[in-house]
């Protein structure tokens, strides 16, 4: 696939990265410079004894170099083993080991350190992306001298590349992805051939990317999520700004100017934050303004979605709401998006509901590392907000289970758990359908609605079932200031909550009055916030069910995050480690220490 590209728009511009210290425009690489570079990374890999389906790992955050090495080792026939640059020491060596890695392409000597003194027997080499090679337990070059290695071999033997690819066959391991341990150990997901490329084709036959689409790429490419857009990306042959430094999104759109980003829901949550506590901060008049365009771009889309036509008044009033509002919101993302898309966990209704209101769709879609990421998405043109839209392809087989369990079956399945057999076997129904462990209903059109985790469901002691990430995602849409909000209730006569603030939102909250200024815990631990946050919760309550209704709350002194182990790189919550980390908090809930909601 990756080889057809290149020769179909050899001269096209492929990836860029941006320029040193962020001086000037992006650095733009053609698909002939991204084959030059991929094809001297397999080469040189090939020199290190690298051969079909061996592992090669990628310890890095998401850049240029990534996607190259990818690439160079798909080139070389070989298998990516994808680790996270947040993963700790402990992990990273097991992931290497585990997976049996032969060569372990590291950002720097500090990620290249992770494994060192672990007992690694398969491990032959470390290569290190930027700065100098320390000493290791293995030969350690720098990425680039491999390339110049790669380079001199393919200047003896041009056509090896070409040759090594010929071998390569649609069942062969193609990446091998550990699953991000929301619970339990990680499990290495083998994923093939066949599967990234079906995901590029069905991508590009379903228009979500077309060739002169602009795509931001901030993604973890060591998550499926990432690494499904890049196969998308070179099926169709279209432009990708790379650049995962999450800090920098915003300031780099308007420089960028992208058409396509993917993100996940926190994202798209602290966007919304902002522009709704902007809007308050500014007082009554815009306030006003702006409850009122949005009540009225929700207007508009309702009818859109439901393919009908918007009356001549209500158009004029949407014209009007555009430009004194949406078209500030749009520029501000670069002015001409075209398409956002949502993945790795649920995205609020009302959240979906605002930025369709103001132009920008959101595709929300759905999948596992398990279903190489893509297993449903809303269609350009079709999206129904509330559902994750429709299979990616009409022979990727869906059923529900008794119990209402989304099963799978077809090509972009995995082949299984690495060296796991029991576990691979507990994975698939007797006749093939992988079990994916969320709950969800499928409406006539074919669209999905997932209500929960299996594993999440919460049962009270009352025998009552909670599905804790609707009630979640119901309250980060009421209250603009939250980041994170857990529920919890299993065996318990009531639900509660553990609440965590955006650090931005809530200070813009605290200006100009007597917190502004203060540290984070101590304005979330004032009773002023205590109030607001309440009052939140009983808006919150009126939209629950009796049993779902949320008794207590705390709000914890500081926000969760992947770098504590209790946010996946995904940014899912890990919800036994937080239960665990914050027990203190959930038993004063329980025992009354925290005054009760009436």
């Amino acid at each position: 696939m990756f080889l057809k590209r290149v020769a179909a728009t050899p001269g096209g511009r492929a990836f860029a990265s941006p320029a040193p210290g962020d001086a000037g425009a992006p650095l733009w690489l053609t698909w002939s410079q991204v084959a030059a570079r991929a094809k001297a990374i397999a080469a040189g890999l090939y020199e290190l004894g690298v051969r079909p389906e061996d592992r090669v790992a990628i310890l890095a955050g998401t850049r240029l170099e990534w996607v190259l090495a990818d690439l160079g080792v798909m080139c070389a026939g070989a298998a990516t083993t994808t680790v996270y640059p947040t993963t700790e020491p402990a992990d990273a060596a097991f992931i290497v080991g585990d997976s049996g890695s032969k060569v372990l392409i590291a950002e720097n000597p500090d990620q290249a350190a992770k494994v060192k003194g672990a007992t690694l027997p398969d491990l032959a080499a470390i290569i290190v992306i930027d700065g100098e090679p320390g000493a290791a337990d293995v030969p350690t070059l720098t990425l680039a001298e491999l390339e110049r290695r790669g380079d001199d071999l393919l200047a003896r033997q041009p056509d090896l590349i070409e040759r090594i690819v010929e071998g390569i066959g649609p069942d062969h391991l193609a990446t091998l992805i550990y699953t991000s341990g929301t619970t339990g150990r990680p499990k290495g997901v083998e994923l093939l051939h066949a599967g990234w490329v079906w995901q590029g084709a069905k991508q590009s036959d379903l228009g979500l990317l077309l060739p002169d689409d602009l795509q931001y790429l901030w993604l973890p490419l060591s998550h499926s999520f990432g690494k499904t857009l890049l196969c998308g990306v070179i099926y169709v042959g279209m432009p990708t700004y790379v650049d995962g430094r999450v800090d920098k999104i915003i300031d780099n759109l308007g420089t960028v100017r992208p058409t396509v980003m993917a993100a996940a829901p926190r994202v798209f949550e602290k966007v919304y934050n902002v522009v709704v506590t902007t809007a308050k901060a500014g007082g009554g008049a815009k306030w006003k303004i702006f409850t009122w365009a949005l009540r009225v771009g929700k207007q508009v889309a309702a009818l859109r979605q439901a393919g009908r036509s918007v009356p001549t008044g209500l158009a004029v009033r949407y014209a009007i709401a555009d430009k004194l509002v949406f078209a500030k919101l749009r520029a501000k993302m670069g002015g001409r998006m075209r398409g956002l898309v949502s993945g790795s966990a649920p995205l609020a209704r009302e959240i979906a509901e605002f930025f369709y209101a103001a132009g920008m769709p959101i595709l929300e879609g759905y999948g596992l590392t398990e279903t190489f990421a893509g297993s449903f998405v809303n269609r350009p043109e079709k999206v129904r907000v509330g559902t994750v839209g429709q299979p990616l392809g009409d022979d990727l087989e869906v059923r529900l289970d008794t119990d209402g369990e989304i099963l799978l079956r077809g090509v972009p399945v995995m082949r299984g758990y690495h060296n796991l057999p029991a576990e691979t076997a507990a994975a698939f129904t007797p006749d093939g359908f992988f079990r994916t462990g969320d709950i969800g209903e499928i409406d006539v059109d074919g669209y999905l609605r997932i209500t929960d985790r299996k594993k999440d469901l919460i049962k009270t002691s009352g025998g009552k079932y909670v599905a804790p990430s609707h009630v979640e995602g119901l309250f980060k849409s009421i209250c603009p200031y939250t980041s994170q909000a857990i529920v919890v209730g299993q065996a318990r006569n009531y639900c509660t909550m553990l609440v965590t603030l955006d650090p931005e939102a809530i200070a813009g909250w605290a200006a100009g009055g007597p917190l502004e200024g203060r540290p984070y815990a101590e304005i979330v631990s004032s009773k002023e916030v205590r109030e607001l946050v309440d009052g939140y919760v009983r808006q919150l309550n009126e939209r629950l069910n009796r049993w779902e209704t949320i008794k207590r709350f705390v709000i914890l002194h500081r926000d969760l995050s992947i770098e504590d182990g209790e946010l996946t790189p995904s940014m899912k919550v890990k919800r036994r480690v937080v239960e665990q980390k914050f027990a203190d908090d959930i038993d004063q809930m329980y025992a009354g220490a925290v005054a009760q909601l009436s």
